[in-house]
């Protein structure tokens, strides 16, 4: 389910590129550590799965390249998507200053979050936004760094871009929003996600036959959605 819901280079925009490396292992994700470094670890039993895709837009018209990236995972159950949006909305407060991988950081963090029905919120449980600012040993920086994540029952959806040399903050926020409609627009079909009803539960917006099962699975796996 992942593989067809998840964005490609065309959701973002035009120019946009895959890039080197494009996929990260479905059996693992990052986790953010208490000394504010990212690392990949093993999926907990709580997530069936989860897939990150990395882009790129190439540097032209005088502006530096911009990265760009896309990941989807899939919970057991709703109530295990809003407590990693729990985490997401935590992160920010505590690691202002993140380390994502040698040479590279995130600086001036800082997050918002509106449940479902406040803030003009009509289609999603707990949409997070983080920005702040991202800065590369090799791409220089400061430059403009946005992160937006939704949950849809027990699917979370995130998108995130790091702009370069030259890009505002709206050239970086456009493509993200544009590959994330697109991609949460897929996942209300895949799930038979229901906005529209009234409900205390994100599970309740979930049709009982759109319902993800540990038998979808995505090669690489053991679980699998």
């Amino acid at each position: 389910m992942i593989q067809k819901v998840i964005p490609g280079p065309e959701q973002f925009g035009p120019g946009v590129v895959r890039a080197t490396p494009h996929e990260g292992d479905p059996a693992r994700w990052a986790v953010l550590g208490e000394d504010c470094v990212w690392q990949q670890q093993e999926l907990p039993k709580n997530v069936l799965a989860s897939l990150t895709r990395h882009f790129e837009l190439p540097a032209a018209g005088g502006k530096g390249a911009m990265r760009l990236s896309a990941t989807v995972t899939v919970h057991r159950t709703p109530m295990d998507a809003a407590w990693e949006q729990a985490r997401f909305l935590e992160e920010a407060l505590g690691c202002e200053e993140q380390l994502l991988r040698p040479g590279e950081r995130l600086t001036n963090l800082y997050s918002l979050g509106s449940v479902f029905g406040e803030s003009a919120n009509t289609d999603y449980d707990d949409p997070v936004t983080e920005n702040g600012k991202c800065r590369s040993d090799t791409r220089g920086g400061p430059y403009p760094y946005t992160w937006h994540q939704v949950t849809l029952g027990p699917v979370v959806v995130s998108v995130s871009g790091c702009g370069g040399r030259g890009h505002t903050a709206a050239d970086v926020l456009d493509p993200i929003v544009e590959a994330h409609t697109k991609a949460t627009t897929r996942v209300e079909g895949a799930i038979g996600w229901d906005a529209s009803a009234p409900s205390d539960s994100p599970e309740a917006k979930v049709s009982p036959e759109a319902k993800v099962s540990p038998s979808e699975s995505v090669p690489g796996t053991t679980g699998g959605a």
